[in-house]
């Protein structure tokens, strides 16, 4: 891997960890929906020991491609456009999802999540993918995947609220056992829960 593409890969780790998670472990105060000034961020991320410039932080959020940052219309602050531990607003409006949509994990959590639902876990909310190419990606990083089918208008009619995050990724509090159903990956047929 070349060198400026690893420095931006950690760049973006070091941005996800900070952004999402421990903004204080570089001094850093996140506004109420999660924006930091760019001009702090880069004085804290490098008194920390993390060399940060504009031109990389603005390299880093275009070419990230899942799109986990954004920047403020005028282009003075920064935060992550979803995956947070930490208590902020994001500040985004219900929406009407998709009929279906999908989440993926690793096969070892197939029994407790088709008994007791999707839940965020120390993040949010529950984050689901809007096609199964990307659900199988997602959960590859955690094991052997498995991809569930959501039924996301499903939950809307009965009163559960969908928020579309500024990288396309669909977000809610948690799904319930009974709007899932397993999908085959191979023919991506449905297994009824």
């Amino acid at each position: 891997m070349e060198p400026m593409k690893k420095k931006q890969i950690k760049i973006s780790k070091f941005l996800s960890y900070v952004l999402r998670h421990k903004p204080d472990a570089i001094g850093l105060e996140l506004d109420a929906n999660g924006w930091v000034s760019v001009e702090r961020l880069i004085q804290s991320a490098n008194a920390s020991g993390q060399t940060l410039t504009r031109e990389l932080l603005e390299t880093v959020v275009r070419t990230n491609d899942k799109k986990r940052f954004a920047f403020s219309d005028d282009g003075l602050k920064l935060r992550a456009s979803q995956g947070h531990s930490i208590d902020i607003e994001l500040g985004l409006k219900p929406q009407m999802p998709p009929e279906y949509l999908y989440h993926g994990t690793a096969n070892r959590f197939r029994d407790s999540i088709l008994a007791s639902g999707l839940n965020p876990g120390n993040r949010k909310h529950v984050h689901l993918s809007t096609d199964v190419k990307t659900a199988t990606q997602v959960g590859q990083r955690h094991g052997k995947p498995i991809v569930l089918l959501v039924r996301a208008a499903e939950m809307q009619g009965a009163g559960y609220s969908f928020f579309l995050s500024a990288n396309g990724v669909w977000l809610t509090d948690s799904v319930p056992a009974q709007y899932l159903d397993l999908v085959d990956q191979k023919t991506e047929s449905l297994t009824k829960n």
